[in-house]
């Protein structure tokens, strides 16, 4: 297929999703994510729009089976914001809907929020990614504020659309004080799925050139961590005392929970959210 892919082209031995297929909207992003594992892609950071991506699409969708699950995005964040203007992810959606597919939308962005009316007769769950309150501007430059997509959440959950906090990634020592606050503001979401922070060689150097008294990183990760693919690892110790915050937290809230390619267990219908999609 042209667009929608399988998910997963690394086949992560870590990864718990069910069987599901990835379509990015638009090739890069523009929120310049500090951590983003997602640079591997060529000029990730400059957003470009895919030509005849709607046409593209359509000739897909008649590929795939029926009731598959469709995860947008894997890579690049389906609401960037231009989609205000362009409404290319709007259109793609109700191509979606009209194949009567599976969807889960995964985001950063508030924008989300416009398009209620059509997830509402969809067949779908929607992921905001929270990492921070505090910190956003510092590793998160050009994302929306979290608080504005705090809001959009209420929206969705109000008009019955299933919510999924995607806490990720923790920054271990700068944000994991902020795992509680974080989630009382997402007291009424469906599902967490949450994760630590997972560094590359350049995503390393990115966070540490913001964030100069994080420069200890490079000794924990590359010295202390491990690495598992592409990726380099906290220590599983520090690791699991992190996610155990979560788990703790989650449960006393009574909302289902689970880990994203950490290797630990958790009880919970899916990892990603997709067994809230009826």
């Amino acid at each position: 297929m042209d667009i929608i892919k399988p998910f997963d082209p690394w086949k992560s031995k870590l990864c718990t999703c069910p069987e599901k297929f990835s379509l990015n909207p638009y090739t890069g992003c523009s929120h310049k994510c500090t951590y983003c594992y997602s640079t591997y892609i060529p000029n990730f950071y400059s957003l470009r729009t895919k030509k005849d991506v709607i046409k593209r699409v359509e000739k897909d969708l008649e590929k795939i089976p029926e009731n598959s699950i469709i995860s947008m995005s894997n890579s690049s964040d389906p609401y960037p914001g231009v989609e205000r203007k362009l409404e290319i992810t709007r259109k793609i959606l109700e191509l979606l809907k009209e194949y009567d597919m599976r969807v889960l939308i995964v985001t950063k962005s508030d924008i989300v929020a416009r398009d209620v009316d059509l997830l509402s007769e969809m067949r779908c769950a929607v992921s905001v990614s929270i990492s921070t309150l505090k910190f956003f501007r510092t590793f998160e430059p050009n994302a929306v504020d979290p608080e504005m997509r705090i809001r959009a959440m209420k929206v969705l959950k109000d008009n019955n659309i299933p919510v999924i906090l995607r806490l990720d990634p923790v920054i271990p020592f700068k944000t994991e004080n902020e795992i509680d606050s974080i989630l009382n503001s997402c007291d009424f979401v469906d599902h967490v799925v949450s994760s630590t922070l997972k560094l590359r060689y350049d995503s390393l150097k990115r966070v540490i050139s913001s964030n100069p008294e994080l420069s200890f990183f490079r000794n924990i990760y590359l010295n202390l961590g491990e690495k598992i693919q592409n990726s380099f690892y906290l220590p599983a110790q520090i690791r699991r005392d992190i996610l155990n915050a979560v788990k703790e937290k989650c449960e006393e809230m009574g909302i289902s929970y689970a880990f994203c390619r950490e290797g630990f267990r958790f009880r919970a219908g899916s990892c990603d959210g997709t067994h809230l999609i009826k």
